[in-house]
């Protein structure tokens, strides 16, 4: 594949990033960019990849939604036996990118992964569609599994809450919480002139704001 040497595309967006501009608070920020990635179009802006590391120090990373965010940090939801939360488990530091090409932007968050509440998760659980509930019950995710006996377990399942609702929530299913400590914005630009802001949480409780080499 020596072509791949010669495969670059130019970022032609047309953006930039200046200190100035950027909000003082990254959540701020992050929603600003958040808000242009729906307005333009993009086919789940929510989409991010998630890097874990195992407690042997092998990592991992999978694509994951994000479900919620706010000054607190960032939200998605698992089923707790799997292989991202058995890593978080042993260790919780953890990183997500988002890459949205039309704006030829990327935002990196650092931060400590932490389980929300219960009340937290039965309230995303039950805004799921049903399918997606059942689902959750059904599949013991990253556990080898044959297709028959994941559609045995499926239809258990759709037979155990036949005409009722999927309750109780899963006690191996629910959210986890990014705890951000750094967020970086990158802006594509021409000739690898990229512009790269990191924001960094300090001791005292406040976020810097640094431009750093693209």
């Amino acid at each position: 594949m020596d072509k791949l040497k010669y495969t670059r595309k130019e970022y032609t967006a047309d953006l930039t990033l200046d200190k100035n501009i950027l909000a003082a608070d990254p959540i701020v920020q992050f929603e600003r960019w958040y808000q242009d990635a729906e307005k333009t179009g993009i086919t789940e802006p929510n989409a991010m990849t998630l890097a874990t590391v195992s407690e042997d120090g092998k990592p991992s990373a999978r694509m994951v939604l994000l479900k919620g965010f706010s000054q607190t940090g960032f939200t998605f939801y698992t089923n707790y036996g799997s292989k991202k939360a058995i890593e978080i488990q042993d260790n919780p530091m953890v990183t997500s990118v988002f890459w949205w090409k039309e704006l030829a932007r990327q935002v990196r968050i650092e931060g400590v992964a932490e389980k929300v509440d219960y009340d937290t998760s039965l309230s995303y659980f039950h805004s799921r569609p049903r399918g997606s509930q059942i689902g959750a019950w059904a599949s013991p995710q990253s556990k080898v599994i044959t297709k028959p006996d994941l559609e045995t377990r499926w239809k258990e399942v759709e037979e155990r809450f036949e005409n009722q609702d999927v309750l109780p929530l899963p006690e191996f299913w629910g959210g986890y919480m990014i705890k951000p400590f750094i967020i970086e914005f990158w802006q594509g630009r021409e000739n690898r002139y990229h512009d790269r802001f990191r924001y960094q949480h300090s001791d005292d409780g406040h976020w810097t704001l640094d431009r750093i080499a693209p």
